[in-house]
Protein backbone atom coordinates (compact mmCIF):
# COMPACT_ATOMS: atom_id res chain seq x y z
CA UNK A 1 0.00 0.00 0.00
CA UNK A 2 1.18 3.40 -1.05
CA UNK A 3 2.47 6.47 1.45
CA UNK A 4 -0.64 8.66 1.85
CA UNK A 5 -1.07 12.21 2.39
CA UNK A 6 -3.10 13.61 5.65
CA UNK A 7 -3.63 16.59 6.80
CA UNK A 8 -3.20 17.32 10.56
CA UNK A 9 -5.90 17.44 13.04
CA UNK A 10 -4.86 19.78 14.95
CA UNK A 11 -3.95 23.05 13.12
CA UNK A 12 -5.40 26.38 13.91
CA UNK A 13 -7.32 28.34 11.27
CA UNK A 14 -9.03 31.82 10.87
CA UNK A 15 -11.24 32.94 8.34
CA UNK A 16 -10.75 36.47 6.89
CA UNK A 17 -14.25 37.69 8.54
CA UNK A 18 -13.11 36.47 12.20
CA UNK A 19 -9.74 38.26 11.58
CA UNK A 20 -11.43 41.61 11.01
CA UNK A 21 -13.45 40.61 14.17
CA UNK A 22 -10.67 40.98 15.89
CA UNK A 23 -9.46 43.98 14.66
CA UNK A 24 -12.60 45.34 16.04
CA UNK A 25 -12.48 44.65 19.01
CA UNK A 26 -10.93 48.32 19.68
CA UNK A 27 -14.07 50.12 18.15
CA UNK A 28 -16.14 53.23 18.68
CA UNK A 29 -19.58 52.73 20.16
CA UNK A 30 -21.69 56.05 19.00
CA UNK A 31 -18.45 58.45 18.89
CA UNK A 32 -16.57 57.01 22.22
CA UNK A 33 -13.64 54.43 21.81
CA UNK A 34 -14.22 50.80 23.18
CA UNK A 35 -11.39 48.69 24.13
CA UNK A 36 -12.65 44.93 24.43
CA UNK A 37 -9.32 43.67 25.41
CA UNK A 38 -9.01 45.17 29.26
CA UNK A 39 -7.38 42.04 30.96
CA UNK A 40 -5.45 39.65 29.69
CA UNK A 41 -8.31 36.98 30.37
CA UNK A 42 -10.48 38.91 28.18
CA UNK A 43 -7.93 38.44 24.77
CA UNK A 44 -7.58 35.02 25.74
CA UNK A 45 -10.78 34.39 25.90
CA UNK A 46 -11.62 35.75 22.51
CA UNK A 47 -8.50 33.70 21.27
CA UNK A 48 -10.25 30.36 22.78
CA UNK A 49 -13.55 31.16 21.29
CA UNK A 50 -11.94 31.33 17.85
CA UNK A 51 -10.19 28.34 17.92
CA UNK A 52 -6.13 29.93 17.70
CA UNK A 53 -5.19 28.71 21.37
CA UNK A 54 -5.86 26.26 23.73
CA UNK A 55 -8.43 26.90 26.76
CA UNK A 56 -5.18 25.59 29.17
CA UNK A 57 -3.21 28.03 27.16
CA UNK A 58 -4.98 31.22 27.96
CA UNK A 59 -4.22 30.74 32.14
CA UNK A 60 -0.05 31.68 31.95
CA UNK A 61 -1.12 34.47 30.24
CA UNK A 62 -0.20 37.96 31.93
CA UNK A 63 0.03 41.76 31.02
CA UNK A 64 2.74 41.51 28.51
CA UNK A 65 1.00 39.28 26.47
CA UNK A 66 -1.79 41.81 26.34
CA UNK A 67 0.21 44.44 25.53
CA UNK A 68 1.49 42.14 22.46
CA UNK A 69 -2.41 41.15 21.17
CA UNK A 70 -3.28 45.05 21.23
CA UNK A 71 0.27 46.14 19.68
CA UNK A 72 -0.07 43.77 16.68
CA UNK A 73 -3.74 44.45 16.71
CA UNK A 74 -2.89 48.19 15.87
CA UNK A 75 -0.28 47.40 13.73
CA UNK A 76 -2.83 45.29 11.38
CA UNK A 77 -5.30 47.77 11.27
CA UNK A 78 -3.35 50.29 10.54
CA UNK A 79 -2.24 48.36 7.31
CA UNK A 80 -5.97 47.89 6.63
CA UNK A 81 -7.01 51.15 6.83
CA UNK A 82 -3.75 52.27 4.63
CA UNK A 83 -5.18 50.04 1.83
CA UNK A 84 -8.91 51.60 2.05
CA UNK A 85 -7.60 55.12 2.47
CA UNK A 86 -4.64 54.52 -0.28
CA UNK A 87 -2.18 55.89 2.00
CA UNK A 88 1.62 54.13 2.81
CA UNK A 89 0.90 52.06 6.64
CA UNK A 90 3.49 53.33 9.40
CA UNK A 91 6.97 51.60 8.96
CA UNK A 92 6.65 50.38 12.65
CA UNK A 93 3.08 48.68 11.73
CA UNK A 94 4.32 46.84 8.73
CA UNK A 95 7.81 45.66 10.69
CA UNK A 96 5.45 44.42 13.59
CA UNK A 97 3.45 42.54 11.15
CA UNK A 98 6.32 40.80 9.11
CA UNK A 99 7.63 39.93 12.58
CA UNK A 100 4.39 38.39 13.47
CA UNK A 101 4.07 36.48 10.41
CA UNK A 102 7.73 35.43 11.15
CA UNK A 103 7.29 33.49 14.33
CA UNK A 104 5.21 30.77 12.91
CA UNK A 105 7.23 28.18 12.01
CA UNK A 106 7.04 26.96 8.51
CA UNK A 107 5.10 23.88 7.71
CA UNK A 108 7.13 20.41 8.20
CA UNK A 109 5.93 16.62 7.07
CA UNK A 110 5.96 14.21 9.07
CA UNK A 111 5.71 10.46 7.84
CA UNK A 112 5.23 7.18 10.50
CA UNK A 113 6.27 4.48 7.76
CA UNK A 114 2.55 4.20 6.55
CA UNK A 115 1.27 8.40 6.44
CA UNK A 116 2.66 11.72 5.39
CA UNK A 117 1.23 14.72 7.97
CA UNK A 118 1.39 18.21 7.51
CA UNK A 119 3.01 19.10 11.15
CA UNK A 120 1.14 21.13 13.41
CA UNK A 121 3.09 24.73 13.06
CA UNK A 122 3.42 26.71 16.14
CA UNK A 123 5.12 29.97 17.26
CA UNK A 124 7.16 30.42 20.05
CA UNK A 125 4.41 30.92 22.15
CA UNK A 126 0.50 30.52 22.35
CA UNK A 127 -0.46 34.37 21.47
CA UNK A 128 2.52 34.68 18.82
CA UNK A 129 0.80 31.78 17.57
CA UNK A 130 -2.44 33.05 17.77
CA UNK A 131 -1.51 36.92 16.40
CA UNK A 132 0.52 35.20 13.58
CA UNK A 133 -2.98 33.00 12.52
CA UNK A 134 -5.02 36.31 12.43
CA UNK A 135 -2.17 38.58 10.30
CA UNK A 136 -2.06 35.07 7.90
CA UNK A 137 -5.53 35.66 7.18
CA UNK A 138 -5.77 39.08 6.17
CA UNK A 139 -2.21 39.38 4.50
CA UNK A 140 -3.15 35.93 2.31
CA UNK A 141 -6.12 38.14 0.99
CA UNK A 142 -4.42 41.50 0.60
CA UNK A 143 -1.81 39.26 -1.82
CA UNK A 144 -4.06 36.98 -3.23
CA UNK A 145 -7.35 38.05 -2.98
CA UNK A 146 -9.53 41.24 -3.47
CA UNK A 147 -7.62 43.75 -1.29
CA UNK A 148 -9.71 46.45 -3.04
CA UNK A 149 -12.97 45.14 -1.01
CA UNK A 150 -11.40 46.03 2.21
CA UNK A 151 -13.82 48.64 3.90
CA UNK A 152 -14.53 51.12 6.96
CA UNK A 153 -17.80 51.60 7.88
CA UNK A 154 -18.37 55.02 6.59
CA UNK A 155 -20.45 55.90 9.98
CA UNK A 156 -17.52 58.01 11.41
CA UNK A 157 -18.89 56.76 15.07
CA UNK A 158 -18.26 53.52 14.14
CA UNK A 159 -15.50 53.29 11.72
CA UNK A 160 -15.44 49.14 12.01
CA UNK A 161 -13.66 47.50 9.24
CA UNK A 162 -15.09 44.46 7.16
CA UNK A 163 -14.83 43.04 3.60
CA UNK A 164 -17.19 43.80 1.09
CA UNK A 165 -18.57 40.06 -0.75
CA UNK A 166 -21.63 42.26 -2.05
CA UNK A 167 -22.07 41.73 -5.99
CA UNK A 168 -21.72 45.16 -6.84
CA UNK A 169 -18.77 45.75 -4.65
CA UNK A 170 -20.59 49.33 -3.24
CA UNK A 171 -21.21 48.26 0.33
CA UNK A 172 -20.60 51.47 2.61
CA UNK A 173 -21.54 51.04 5.88
CA UNK A 174 -20.58 47.56 8.23
CA UNK A 175 -24.35 46.74 8.86
CA UNK A 176 -27.29 48.12 7.00
CA UNK A 177 -29.80 47.27 9.58
CA UNK A 178 -27.51 49.41 12.23
CA UNK A 179 -25.12 52.31 10.56
CA UNK A 180 -27.17 52.20 7.30
CA UNK A 181 -30.27 52.83 8.72
CA UNK A 182 -28.77 55.68 10.99
CA UNK A 183 -27.75 57.27 7.99
CA UNK A 184 -30.80 57.34 6.02
CA UNK A 185 -32.31 58.37 9.22
CA UNK A 186 -29.74 61.37 9.48
CA UNK A 187 -30.36 62.06 5.38
CA UNK A 188 -34.39 62.42 6.45
CA UNK A 189 -34.16 64.48 8.95
CA UNK A 190 -31.43 66.71 7.14
CA UNK A 191 -33.65 67.11 3.70
CA UNK A 192 -36.90 67.49 6.44
CA UNK A 193 -35.08 70.55 7.95
CA UNK A 194 -33.56 71.99 5.04
CA UNK A 195 -37.32 71.78 3.71
CA UNK A 196 -38.71 73.43 6.99
CA UNK A 197 -40.75 70.09 7.53
CA UNK A 198 -40.56 68.75 10.61
CA UNK A 199 -39.34 65.22 10.62
CA UNK A 200 -41.67 62.37 11.96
Amino acid sequence: MGTVLQPHDHEHHLDLDAALDFLNTLDLDDGLLVEHFNSPAEAGAWLVDHGLVHPDAKAAWDVSDLVRVREVRAAIRDVVDSVVEQRPPKPRSVDLVNRTLESRRPARIECDGTAVRIAHRHATTPVQDALAVIAEAIVDELAAGRPDRFRICANDRCRWTFYDSSPTGRRRWCDMSTCGNQAKAARHRAKAKAEGVSPN
